[in-house]
């Protein structure tokens, strides 16, 4: 099946499963009086470190100090979101990129707006005879797709890293489920190797395996997930996105300047053990895979389009980032939180 017609699966899939959402009540707005903070619907892809300043700007208030009750909600994949942003159930959705251009290509423009995981956090783990590269020719490789972006960085990676070509020196065996998924697959013996986010590679290293590299030591830029919305809306409520997205930039700040409070939010919010925690939110701001004021990877943002040209077999160009994306919301709202 091909990447289109893939996606075009998912997306029905994901349509269903919104409408039984939506009939549930679920995306329904209560009614508000004019003293009532503004209801404002978020969906969140999904609940790992990497988003964690979602979660951050709804529990530490950056929102309300915006006067906005944010419904953060977890809906589990990016193609899930997208439908609940087609559909007027959601003002913002996160995710991976590859879907929100292929939305604007299919004429439900979805720009991106803002940048939550703005590189590749994830590392390759092995069984314990592989302790490199070479050892890795002829083995198994546990991947959630063979064509999402990040199975792409992981081919270029042992490309670059170790010479190895898909799929003449290894094998990939599709594991639904994410890292969490795939590193159950590599403890019973399923798989030889695969990759896992930060921080489950130290969990990975604790439990005997062995870490060969990252991905991000092979491609530096690239964006992860990212924040969207559609356009329609948002040229008829600009304001109220303007203040989501100071909410955002604030969220980010608040993760950069408050070190300790941060380690300790994270590790209770998303159930990690305080070590994990502390280790993943180092990887996280070193790295600048949250950017300091919320936006997007530009560079990445280009390396993004390649992947979804050539996954798609579109023919001709595609368009230039900026069909793609609006900074003027976040670049507003930095300027604006700077004049205070």
């Amino acid at each position: 099946m091909g990447y289109v017609k893939l996606r075009r699966c998912r997306l029905i899939c994901a349509a269903r499963l919104v409408v039984c959402l939506i009939f549930a009540g679920l995306f329904s707005a209560a009614p508000v009086s004019a003293q009532d903070k503004i209801r404002f619907y978020v969906g969140a892809s999904s609940k790992t470190l990497g988003y964690g300043p979602l979660w951050v700007g709804v529990r530490q208030g950056m929102y309300e100090q915006q006067g906005l009750d944010v419904q953060l909600l977890l809906l589990r994949g990016t193609p899930m979101v997208l439908q609940a942003l087609a559909a007027g159930s959601l003002q913002v959705g996160s995710g991976g990129p590859e879907a929100f251009i292929e939305a604007t290509e299919r004429g439900l423009e979805t720009p991106m707006i803002g940048g939550v995981i703005n590189g590749l956090s994830h590392f390759i783990v092995a069984g314990k005879k592989y302790k490199s590269y070479e050892d890795l020719r002829g083995a198994t490789f546990g991947a959630a797709a063979l064509t999402s972006g990040t199975v792409t960085a992981l081919k270029q990676t042992l490309k670059v890293k170790g010479g190895l070509e898909y799929p003449r020196d290894y094998k990939i065996l599709v594991i639904a489920g994410g890292s969490s998924a795939n590193f159950t697959a590599l403890q019973s013996g399923l798989i030889g190797a695969t990759t896992v986010a930060v921080p489950l590679n130290y969990l990975a290293e604790e439990t005997g395996f062995n870490t060969i590299g990252r991905l991000i030591d092979a491609v530096p830029d690239y964006q992860q997930s990212a924040l969207a919305t559609r356009r329609a809306w948002a040229e008829k409520n600009r304001p109220l996105l303007l203040r989501f997205m100071k909410g955002f930039v604030q969220s980010m700040h608040w993760l950069y300047e408050n070190k300790e409070a941060a380690i300790d939010f994270l590790s209770k919010e998303m159930k990690l053990k305080p070590d994990y925690a502390r280790r993943g939110w180092e990887y996280y701001t070193q790295q600048r895979i949250w950017h300091p004021d919320g936006d997007l990877n530009m560079n990445g943002m280009k390396y993004n389009l390649n992947i979804y040209a050539e996954q798609s077999g579109v023919k001709g160009p595609v368009g230039a980032p900026g069909k793609y994306i609006d900074q003027s919301f976040i670049n507003e709202a930095i300027k604006e939180l700077k004049r205070k």
